[in-house]
């Protein structure tokens, strides 16, 4: 090494990373810069790439490729600094135990001979040991379990899918050229920087169902294609097994359609019994999956958990839910939360329309907000009855899961393509105004792969120092980064010792929501038990247990501390 060269080292970092530097910029501003000069080029470059772009756009095939790789190729990569999320909540885990049974090939997990020891929140323990959710979500997780030997996999899955078939979707409203640009919007909002993406809730399935059916219809009535009747029952099936309740307002949304077109059109509605017989194949295993984990038919496995731990909340017209089970301290405190926001006093007209308007602002989710510009203008198109009626669903949609006392944006995924159809509209119609020599759509979507770009290098560089500065005023992406909560160092310590093990759970006082007990689908032959620390019962599970090492761990110390068990001695050993 040169001499220059130790000095040289020093400097770049300085200058290119350090605030102070000598033109005053920091990472942000530097990745900004870069982003900005990079939409320069494109712009200045449209004409010719907008040929090319169009050509390409009606390669279906191609293009619904590109849409899938895209979104888990950029997730991947950012794992040097935001590796596979680690399961870190209720749903999380409830989710993951749903797939762990599924890749075992089963629909449920008999019970465990001590329950109390495992109580798991959205886990039922008698008379199964399963989750409390429909299966959607839990079939792309255990099929990436299956394939690619994690969980995580069936996520980037379902979101690849989802961008492919928005863009199908799409193909049926649409030019092909502006049915890509839905595509990779639908990547930059929903894919490396989406919760949906980033933790193992879920939403792409739901979302995919939505294409799958809104894709379908205009196909249907137009062409008639019995292949387009499969597509719209593999939607609506898809939509009851990850999401009942909205699956009825996507029925009832596709015969609005079908009922308005096929009145006009007097088409035929044969091919609509094959969607009829895939939606009846679709109950059916909802049927069979009451019977397995519930020993009812018609009991989902979700209502009986509120009937056993009064969680979750009923809709909004119901009283609060009563608990049948004793419930622990961590079942309490979640018990108290989801009925302090569901309230005691009766739902009024008032209330409701409160509510609604207050959740307007989570719509932001769907949006860019350049693109709140292309959803005014898309008005213009209202006229029409085909997006009136997609005004209508949204409305429906909106109206419908109000009736839940809390929101997130999964929840109406299914209606995730039309948001995205909606700003295609607008842009279509922007693109006929011209503004400093440029079409105003080129404006707003610049915008947009600005913002995408800016925050993705941000994530891409790993600085900590600029994440803590600028995650303030992030508002919608959610990727994880670190280790905050201390698990990947607790597991891997665990991951590090030979044999099996049993880890007691001890929460401190001040705990909040955040569980660590949580096991496997088959509990006794997984490799680390997760339970309870009862005090003086843990002997019952000592004894139960006698070839595991067993540990004690305290998750809300900082950082979370794992020692090894110390047994009580009992009164005999005490007089010995």
């Amino acid at each position: 090494m040169s001499v220059w060269q130790p000095a040289l080292l020093a400097v770049v970092p300085r200058v290119f990373l350090s605030p102070d530097s000598p033109l005053g910029f920091g990472l942000s501003d530097w990745l900004e810069l870069a982003a900005a000069a990079f939409l320069a080029a494109v712009l200045l470059a449209s004409s010719r790439l907008r040929v090319h772009a169009l050509k390409f756009a009606q390669r279906t095939g191609w293009c619904m490729l590109l849409l899938f790789a895209l979104p888990i190729a950029l997730r991947l990569a950012l794992l040097a600094h935001s590796p596979a999320p680690v399961a870190s909540g209720a749903d999380d885990f409830g989710y993951i135990l749903l797939a762990d049974t599924l890749r075992h090939w089963r629909l449920a997990n008999p019970p465990h001979a001590l329950p109390e020891f495992f109580e798991q929140i959205f886990v039922l323990q008698q008379p199964t040991h399963s989750s409390m959710y429909p299966l959607g979500q839990g079939l792309f997780l255990a099929v990436g379990w299956i394939v690619f030997r994690h969980p995580w996999a069936g996520v980037l899955l379902s979101v690849g899918a989802l961008c492919a078939l928005c863009y199908w979707m799409l193909r049926g409203w649409t030019t092909p050229g502006w049915a890509l640009i839905g595509g990779l919007l639908a990547v930059m909002e929903f894919g490396p920087l989406c919760y949906w993406m980033n933790c193992y809730w879920g939403g792409a399935v739901s979302a995919s169902a939505g294409c799958l059916v809104f894709g379908a219809l205009p196909r249907l009535v137009e062409q008639r294609r019995r292949f387009d009747a499969v597509l719209l029952g593999l939607g609506l099936g898809l939509q009851l097994l990850t999401r009942p309740f909205e699956f009825f307002l996507l029925l009832a949304s596709a015969l609005l359609f079908l009922i308005s077109a096929l009145a006009r059109k007097r088409a035929a509605i044969g091919p609509l019994a094959v969607s009829g017989a895939i939606l009846c194949v679709a109950g059916g295993i909802v049927l069979a999956q009451n019977k397995a984990v519930t020993h009812n038919w018609t009991t989902l496995p979700y209502m009986l958990y509120r009937y056993q731990y009064g969680i979750p909340a009923t809709f909004t017209f119901q009283p609060n839910p009563i608990s049948h089970r004793p419930l622990n301290s961590e079942q309490e405190l979640d018990y108290r939360a989801e009925t302090a926001i569901h309230g005691d006093m009766p739902d009024t007209v008032a209330s409701y329309f409160e509510r609604l308007l207050f959740r307007v602002r989570f719509y932001r989710f769907f949006f860019f907000a350049p693109l709140y510009l292309a959803a005014v203008v898309s008005l213009l198109a209202i006229r029409q009855w085909r997006f009136a009626w997609i005004a209508l669903t949204l409305l429906l949609f909106a109206l419908g899961t109000n009736f839940f006392p809390y929101f997130y944006p999964h929840y109406i995924a299914a209606v995730t393509c039309l948001f995205v159809l909606v700003s295609v509209i607008g842009l279509e119609r922007m693109s006929r105004i011209h503004l400093l020599g440029l079409e105003s759509s080129a404006l707003v979507l610049s915008l947009c792969a600005g913002q995408f770009l800016f925050w993705y290098g941000v994530h891409a560089s790993g600085n900590a120092n600029a994440l803590m500065a600028l995650s303030r005023y992030e508002t919608w992406d959610f990727i994880n980064y670190g280790d905050p909560q201390g698990r990947i160092r607790v597991n891997d310590q665990l991951r590090r010792l030979p044999g099996r093990q049993l880890v007691f759970v001890r929460y401190g006082a001040q705990h909040m929501f955040q569980e660590w007990v949580h096991n496997a689908a088959d509990i006794d032959n997984a490799r680390t038990v997760w339970a309870h620390d009862l005090g003086a019962e843990n002997e019952k599970l000592l004894r139960y247990y006698p070839q595991r090492s067993a540990w004690l761990l305290e998750p809300d110390a900082s950082p979370p501390n794992l020692v090894p068990y110390a047994r009580e001695a009992s009164p005999f050993e005490q007089v010995q």
